[in-house]
């Protein structure tokens, strides 16, 4: 199966100091060895074949590259022990997580690596990679759904058969299979560029006044003034969905809409703090949305499937109840607008860079990667002026809100007590949010570029209180 240009696109955006793989922290209520995950997972492999697949990568990039099964897939290569002194802090085993995390993953192998971190007291850390060119956030939930169990002693599925890996394609069969494929699609190029041309029309007025609202500057914040580095940090808090339950019953709205007023006020109040100048001016969020149908298998289709809302966002603070209504306004607009579909289909019709321009990028991670040189001498951090900075185009920071099993997990007979996962970082992007939900609990989880934002536990503070501030007003709205 061939990567398609969504999919590709993670490859080629990828540098030292921007690694396409999100960080995943699953905490285990137990003691459960490298030996044991190692073993769990190994009976568990053939209900993820991709897990066994690595990329083939076309001579001269003629064409994306594809998945092939790996001759020499050795589990112990994805999932390795990490020894930390006895009774380590959680906090500290965290810590540790995340700086196993920052190196890009090795191309050569299939686009994934575990840690099992050990001697936290009386648990156990899981710490899981996994490249964002063959899993989504949908993805990744789908598969924790199949690679764990729902009671503690659930007997392991048994595999159909032995696994066999198909033959490798040598470069050669590589490099013809794509010549043939742009032959063909060479044949139906002019009647998908009438095609595209026409749906470009149908889309109209919507289209460009999505372009129109896209292209209004924003603020440019303190963690937008460079390029990212290679190291993260990262803070959280949890909360008990229920909490939230009289917040709508009160208010009204979404759960999305409660995580976006949370994230956007402690943004503001975070750029005051900083003394930022924020008067009239407005922050630009990206929150991913899937576009799958209700009956799409995420793990069966795998890859991504998604596009976004840019919801607008003032950058001054404001109180609590105000944000909450201009962010439900907000986020309805762009709903009744359709934006995140009229986007999806823009993306599909626009041309795609031929793959053969992107060749470069592929010595990514290799011997001769020029961006490593970036990630060890980071450009300079762009100082405001007395508090005032220049406006820039884009969005300041990813927001995610992707629901999780709202269901007990277990692995190797330990109950997972809690999952939440990292952003990736990329460009001058160095702080992004991420809202998961698992087992009847709401996770916020910030990450940072520390060099850009050295106090992300000041915004997540900030956060928590911007959140119980929203849950009094709902209480004193009931």
């Amino acid at each position: 199966m061939r990567l398609s240009a969504h999919d590709a696109s993670f490859l080629y955006g990828e540098t030292a100091s921007g690694p396409m793989h999100s960080v995943v922290f699953s905490i285990l209520d137990g003691s459960v060895s490298r030996d044991q995950y190692l073993k769990f997972y190994a009976d568990r492999l053939h209900l993820v074949p991709r897990l066994r697949q690595k990329l083939a990568f076309v001579p001269f990039n003629l064409a994306h590259p594809r998945w092939i099964d790996d001759q020499d897939f050795d589990l112990g290569n994805h999932i390795r022990g990490h020894e930390v002194s006895a009774n380590t802090k959680l906090d500290r085993a965290i810590e540790i997580g995340l700086e196993l995390g920052e190196p890009l993953l090795d191309r050569a192998r299939p686009l994934w690596l575990h840690y099992v971190i050990e001697n936290v007291e009386g648990k156990t850390l899981i710490v899981q990679m996994g490249h964002h060119a063959f899993m989504d956030g949908a993805t990744a939930v789908a598969m924790s759904t199949v690679l764990t169990d729902p009671e503690p002693d659930t007997e392991a599925p048994e595999a159909p058969e032995k696994w066999r890996p198909e033959s490798a394609p040598s470069s050669f069969e590589l490099w013809q299979e794509a010549a043939t494929e742009n032959a063909q699609s060479g044949f139906g190029q002019v009647q998908q560029l009438a095609e595209g041309a026409q749906s470009l029309v149908s889309l109209g007025s919507k289209g460009a006044s999505l372009l129109q609202r896209m292209s209004k500057p924003v603020l440019q914040a303190p963690w937008n003034a460079s390029l990212v580095g290679p190291k993260r940090s990262m803070a959280r808090f949890d909360l008990k969905l229920s909490k939230f339950k009289p917040v709508r019953t009160a208010l009204g709205g979404t759960l999305n809409d409660i995580a976006v007023t949370i994230v956007a006020e402690a943004a503001a109040r975070y750029l005051a703090k900083k003394k930022e100048e924020v008067d009239d001016q407005y922050l630009r969020l990206m929150c991913p949305v899937n576009v799958r149908g209700e009956d799409d298998d995420p793990l069966a289709m795998g890859g991504n499937r998604v596009s976004a809302m840019f919801p607008l966002v003032k950058a001054e603070p404001m109180p609590i109840d105000e944000r909450y209504e201009l962010v439900r306004t907000e986020l309805g607009d762009i709903k009744n607008r359709d934006e995140a579909s009229i986007l999806d289909q823009m993306q599909q019709l626009q041309p795609n860079v031929p793959p053969i321009a992107m060749a470069q990028t592929l010595s990514v991670g290799t011997q001769w990667d020029p961006t490593v040189a970036a990630a060890r001498a980071p450009l300079p951090v762009v100082p405001g002026l007395e508090g005032s900075r220049p406006q820039q185009l884009g969005f300041n920071f990813t927001c995610t809100n992707v629901p999780g099993p709202n269901w007990k997990q277990y692995i190797a007979g330990c109950r997972v007590e809690n999952s939440f996962g990292t952003l990736m970082l990329g460009g001058n992007l160095g702080f992004g949010a991420s809202v998961g939900s698992y087992n009847g609990r709401l996770n916020f989880v910030f990450t940072a570029d520390p060099r850009l934002m050295s106090d992300v536990e000041m915004f997540r503070d900030l956060a928590s209180q911007a959140l119980d501030e929203l849950r009094t007003h709902a209480e004193d709205a009931q």
